[in-house]
């Protein structure tokens, strides 16, 4: 039974609705609201439902069930201990619109949040509202935008991003009204400085770009660019997307971003994919703070606050930032996913540095592994790094591509993508970033094992081992086959078509 309304069960049976409170013939209701047919709910049964639902389940793939190398993505565990937390009665049982005085301990949690984040980004305030990455990058444009407006510069209309960049920069710019000035890349993957030098000026708004960069390559000249923004008076804004690799070892503070988001969902282990929940908390300097989204959490202390009648060191209170661009989500944003990545800061904030230098080293190794196999056979399989770096190691990341592998057998990068799915594993992400032809983007994150990367490789050489009528028909093991993914995305599918 793949969908719940095809279960055959009896009328009128499998739900129940409580008895009414209230004498039904003192309840008026329109006659142009009533039902002219009772709802045609499931026909099952509890445990019939249940069963439904963990057999979807496990058609499923998920980093509980298999290696995830979703490049860009950061797909790494999510440990447990987060999720008893957040499940904790004094958080889930909440709500918003109770006393300040109820939510003291949720408001603390958001707190060091904020001052955590703020820290470990080399930022002076931060606001938790934003609920995805992309919504995170619009915020802190918006919080730019307004900055240029207060000091009479409204007419700088322009935001500069690289060809690698996410496709979310060039978007979240856009919504806010700006012009995209898209820059090449240098032939060694890294920023031409001599092209951004060329398109910066008195309407350079903000320059938008991650670091290490979209092909995992580390910006070294990054401090370079953002002199060269400052100087046209431009900002510079840092997609945190790649946060991973650098933890503990640099800030974009110090590489001179003037703002940046923060992926929970990725760098700081909130469960990610599905569609969600997510969390894209962003953080600034001083001069653009009095701009966030309303509101902040700030505290008091016990001496600063005998008015409140506190009872504790400290009194944590809602405020509002004195230009404030608004609200960009209700209440503080997704609190479950706040404190579960606060849960893991608290668990591992000290070990961070450790966090991004593993997960270096697993990036490195695994390229290493893919591109040198032992078997002489395979030495002559072409794929070929095509991180754009001529240096021997990558950062968090790594990108391969398939174009020779195409121009000597006709195997693209999906055909690949789809053959690591019969082998089972989750494939990489394909054909992005879009300098790369044919691109395979693969990162492996720092909570997988050396042995699960070995056998990824083996796997991975397997694959290219296979000949081009085997993988064009991949996968052939899953539920679903290989499928017309342009079809699916504009024709959808939305809703369960009954038959009356």
């Amino acid at each position: 039974m793949s969908n719940i309304f095809e279960f055959e069960g009896i009328v009128g049976m499998g739900y129940s609705q409580p008895d009414l409170l209230l004498d039904r013939s003192k309840i008026k209701i329109p006659s142009k609201l009533k039902r002219n047919n009772l709802p045609r709910l499931p026909l099952l049964s509890e445990p019939e439902v249940v069963r439904h639902y963990t057999w979807l389940s496990t058609r499923n793939f998920g980093i509980d069930t298999g290696f995830y190398p979703l490049g860009s993505c950061t797909m790494k565990h999510n440990p447990r201990v987060n999720e008893v937390i957040a499940a904790m009665p004094g958080i889930t049982e909440l709500h918003p619109l109770q006393k300040e005085s109820h939510q003291q301990g949720l408001f603390a949690i958001m707190f060091e949040m904020q001052e955590m984040l703020g820290i470990c980004a080399g930022m002076d305030s931060v606001s938790l509202q934003p609920v995805a990455g992309a919504q995170g990058e619009f915020t802190a444009i918006r919080c730019i935008q307004e900055y240029h407006k207060s000091i009479g510069e409204a007419h700088r209309n322009k935001v500069i991003v690289p060809d690698s960049a996410h496709g979310t920069n060039p978007a979240s710019a856009a919504m806010c009204g700006y012009d995209i000035i898209e820059i090449p890349s240098a032939e060694d993957g890294l920023l031409d400085l001599d092209a951004l030098k060329a398109v910066v000026g008195d309407d350079t708004a903000a320059m938008m770009i991650t670091n290490p960069n979209t092909l995992g390559i580390f910006e070294h000249e990054i401090s370079k660019a953002a002199e060269i923004v400052h100087s046209a008076g431009g900002q510079m804004y840092y997609d945190g997307a790649n946060f991973n690799a650098i933890l503990g070892k640099t800030t974009p503070g110090l590489m001179g971003f003037d703002a940046v988001h923060y992926n929970l969902h990725k760098t700081f282990s909130q469960p990610h994919g599905g569609g969600g929940p997510g969390s894209g908390p962003i953080g600034v300097k001083e001069h653009l703070a009095k701009f966030l989204p309303s509101p902040i959490i700030t505290r008091r202390s016990r001496e600063e606050s005998d008015d409140l009648g506190v009872n504790g060191e400290w009194w944590y209170l809602l405020e509002e930032p004195v230009e404030s661009i608004g609200k960009v989500q209700q209440w503080m944003g997704n609190s479950g996913a706040v404190v579960r990545s606060w849960a893991f800061y608290r668990r591992y904030g000290f070990q961070l540095e450790k966090m991004s230098e593993h997960a270096v080293l697993n990036a490195n190794y695994l390229r290493y592994k893919i591109m040198n196999p032992s078997d002489e056979m395979l030495a002559k399989i072409p794929i070929m790094p095509a991180d754009g770096s001529k240096s021997k190691f990558c950062k968090h990341e790594f990108t391969l591509s398939a174009t020779p592998l195409k121009e000597d057998s006709g195997i693209t990068a999906m055909d690949l993508a789809k053959g690591l799915l019969d082998k089972g594993y989750m494939a990489p992400t394909v054909y992005f970033p879009l300098v790369v032809p044919e691109c395979l983007m693969i990162e492996p994150t720092e909570t997988e094992s050396k042995k699960t990367l070995d056998t990824f490789a083996s796997r991975f050489h397997e694959v290219l081992t296979e000949d081009y009528d085997t993988l064009h028909k991949a996968p052939v093991t899953t539920h679903v086959g290989r499928v017309d993914e342009v079809k699916a995305a504009r024709n959808l599918i939305l809703r369960f078509d009954f038959e009356d």
